[in-house]
């Protein structure tokens, strides 16, 4: 059997081990919601029986790999009683040089992302954020928040609002150079 050079065995793993390497450098806080807490009720939705702010958290995010040319920011409930989740929040193109959001961005009305991101429809049925509001008395559901690093400015197929979580998140798979995310909690 063939063997290698030693050096290009090192290429490949290199390679194979950069997108790897990119993933795991990214990391999101919030100072409204930590990893593994429950989400207060500044935060959950005001409507469906709750009676939350419905104010979208900030976000900081730190290590995106480069090449990275925009972000997206996604929230998903995974637990919704719907076979296929639940999208609370959708925002991309976010220009390559933000490293945070504000609290409160997650409302179009305030104009509060950075200029050229679009926050797209939920499963509310709106643009913007919409918090948590699970069904009274199921379990906490988790709810995802991930900010991904992509290779081009503006997404190819989802051009504006009106973009659903399902188009976002098929150019996210093929343009995705590392991502980071943070679960928090939910119940009622």
């Amino acid at each position: 059997m063939p063997r290698l050079p030693t050096v290009a065995l090192s290429l490949t793993f290199v390679a194979l081990a950069a997108p790897i390497a990119n993933a795991q450098s990214m990391n999101v806080t919030s100072a409204e919601i930590s990893n593994g807490a429950t989400i207060q009720n500044e935060q959950v939705f005001k409507g469906f029986g709750c009676t939350g702010g419905d104010i979208s958290p900030s976000l900081s995010w730190t290590g995106a790999p480069s090449g990275t040319k925009s972000f997206a920011i996604t929230m998903y409930d995974r637990d919704a009683p719907t076979g296929s989740g639940w999208w609370h929040w959708v925002v991309f193109n976010i220009p390559a040089s933000t490293t945070s959001i504000p609290k409160g961005a997650g409302d179009p009305k305030k104009k509060g992302m950075p200029h050229g991101a679009i926050q797209s429809r939920t499963d509310f049925g709106t643009d913007g954020y919409g918090g948590p509001c699970p069904p009274k008395g199921d379990p906490p559901h988790h709810y995802t928040i991930t900010v991904f690093a992509a290779d081009v400015a503006k997404l190819p197929d989802a051009t504006n609002h009106n973009a659903s979580a399902a188009l976002v998140g098929f150019d996210l798979h093929f343009h995705t150079l590392g991502k980071a995310t943070l679960t928090a909690t939910y119940g009622r």
